[in-house]
């Protein structure tokens, strides 16, 4: 009974009733619809769209490429590796500030530098009496490797025994090519004696109307066992046809007519 009394009391306005019931809201005060649009409630900052990963901005590094590659093997280097580098930039930055401390000069408030004043030194002057000393102290070389005193350092005593043998090989090329030259000469010097030697006697045998006998070659004969011996022409030999010719017969061989003013013993050896 209530639910029907409360029906006919107040009617459920239809579907066809509502745009009138909306203009008479309209004609009142409108209500904002919160619920509807968020966008009125929320920051501007939170309206804008997540920027992914790839999108994060950029800080200017402004390291060069080799530092940072080093940084970049840093990371993958071994414990051992990294003590090793950091006491070699330790013993260099130890080795730069001493040679920076020996390289500055002595101050005149020193007490040993006041004593020398006293002795007669001038600074920039050299030691001794006559002038003949030392002008610069005695340099400092910082060793770092276990070489002991008076031995190079590993690298350049390796690079210095390379230049040495490179040179010692070059001077013996040198030498080999030397001997070898001489003896060609020599060769092609006793072979034009030899040859010098064969035309003289046949002209001279030609002149004294006999004929020339060539030297009969053996055939056939066992190399191991008897081996021939060559002819040994020197050049006193060859000397010896040449002046026969020139005193007996007025001959020279070089010039093939009469004597010539330069047929001399030098002239011999050059042709």
């Amino acid at each position: 009974m209530l639910r029907g009394g409360v029906s006919e009391l107040c009617p459920v306005p239809s579907m066809a009733e509502s745009p009138q019931n909306g203009s008479e809201y309209a004609g009142g005060e409108e209500e904002a619809d919160y619920m509807g649009d968020l966008s009125l409630l929320l920051p501007p900052e939170a309206l804008e769209p997540p920027k992914s990963s790839s999108r994060k901005q950029q800080v200017p590094n402004n390291e060069p490429v080799a530092v940072q590659s080093s940084k970049k093997k840093s990371k993958f280097l071994s414990w051992q590796e990294k003590r090793k580098l950091e006491r070699e930039r330790k013993q260099q930055e130890e080795d730069e500030q001493t040679l920076a401390k020996i390289e500055a000069p002595i101050p005149e408030s020193n007490v040993g530098f006041k004593l020398l004043q006293r002795m007669g030194y001038n600074p920039g002057s050299t030691l001794g009496k006559e002038g003949s000393g030392r002008a610069e102290p005695v340099g400092l070389q910082i060793r770092r490797s276990r070489a002991g005193i008076g031995r190079e350092d590993p690298h350049k005593e390796k690079i210095k025994q390379e230049e040495f043998r490179a040179e010692r090989k070059r001077r013996k090329e040198e030498s080999l090519m030397a001997d070898f030259g001489s003896r060609q000469k020599s060769q092609w010097r006793s072979r034009r004696v030899v040859i010098n030697y064969h035309k003289a006697k046949a002209a001279l045998d030609q002149l004294e109307n006999r004929e020339a006998l060539e030297p009969e070659k053996k055939e056939d004969e066992d190399n191991d066992q008897d081996e021939e011996e060559e002819e040994v022409i020197t050049e006193e030999d060859l000397l010896s046809v040449l002046m026969k010719l020139r005193e007996e017969h007025n001959y020279c061989l070089f010039c093939g007519c009469r004597v010539c003013s330069f047929f001399t013993a030098s002239l011999i050896i050059i042709y």
